[in-house]
């Protein structure tokens, strides 16, 4: 569906998923807008249902910073969209509303960290439980 995109698609926010994906409203060619949940490239945060207490609190910063990032209903672009492992979701490079690489911000801030695919690391500081 959007693999091979070469320029910036524009997408509605409709909410937050957690701290590197939130769901979208997406205008094809054909005027069709289709919902569509975004994992934003290159970036990974925790995971809200986490393996420890270290975790889950700091996925929770992390997605309260990608709506405040990314406010419901603001328009955002989405770049280098390519279909993910899971079906109805896409991964792209997402600009906010001033243009700002918003995975980037993320790592800047220390509430993710970079990722190109793989296992990922642990986040967790103590014991899981």
């Amino acid at each position: 569906m959007f693999v091979g995109a070469a320029n910036a698609v524009p997408a509605v926010v409709r909410y937050i998923v957690d701290g590197d994906t939130f769901s979208a409203g997406v205008k094809l060619q054909d005027d069709t807008v289709v919902s569509v949940r975004v994992r934003i490239r290159n970036v990974d945060t925790p995971e809200i249902h986490g393996e420890c207490v270290d975790e889950i609190v700091a996925a929770n910063v992390a997605r309260d910073r990608l709506a405040e990032l990314l406010p419901i209903d603001s328009v955002v672009e989405l770049e280098n969209v390519k279909d993910d492992k899971y079906l109805g979701r896409i991964d792209a490079n997402v600009k906010d509303t001033r243009g700002r690489d918003v995975g980037r911000i993320l790592i800047r801030e220390k509430l993710g960290r970079a990722y190109s695919g793989g296992k990922r690391t642990s986040w967790c500081k103590q014991d899981k439980i």
